[in-house]
Order: structure tokens, then C-alpha cells, then sequence
């Protein structure tokens, strides 16, 4: 099988082009509903720490919350 495609180089170009325009036609006509919403989770946490300075916090309250979420 190999020595007819190496014997005929062109027609291995034909059936790859082929198989590529087929694959780009398959993607252009494939429905809209084959991706689905993705939300990307999230979370937002609100600190309040009344009389500490932002590295106070960071060091404090924020570290020990991301540390307990992971």
C-alpha cells in the first residue's frame, strides 16, 4: 500500500486536500449547541478589618482564607 502512494504522489495530494476541505466543511456545518456556556468559577469575599493598614489584612485575613479555600 505504501509503494502505490509513493508511486503516486499526486494522488496523495488529492485525498489529503480532500480529507482537509471535508474536516473544514464538517466544522463550518457543526451546530452552535456543541459548545456549551462555560462560566469560569469565581468567588468574591469582603473584608473588613476596621484600623489595619492593607498589609495587615493581606497578612491576617486574606492568606488564612485563601490557604482554608485551597
Amino acid at each position: 500500500m505504501s509503494k502505490f502512494f509513493i508511486d503516486r504522489p499526486i494522488f496523495s495530494w488529492v485525498i489529503a486536500i480532500v480529507i482537509m476541505l471535508a474536516g473544514t466543511l464538517s466544522i463550518l456545518k457543526m451546530p452552535v449547541s456543541q459548545y456549551p456556556n462555560v462560566a469560569a468559577p469565581a468567588i468574591a469575599i469582603s473584608v473588613v478589618y476596621p484600623g489595619a493598614s492593607a498589609q495587615t489584612v493581606q497578612d491576617t485575613v486574606v492568606q488564612v482564607i485563601e490557604q482554608q479555600m485551597n
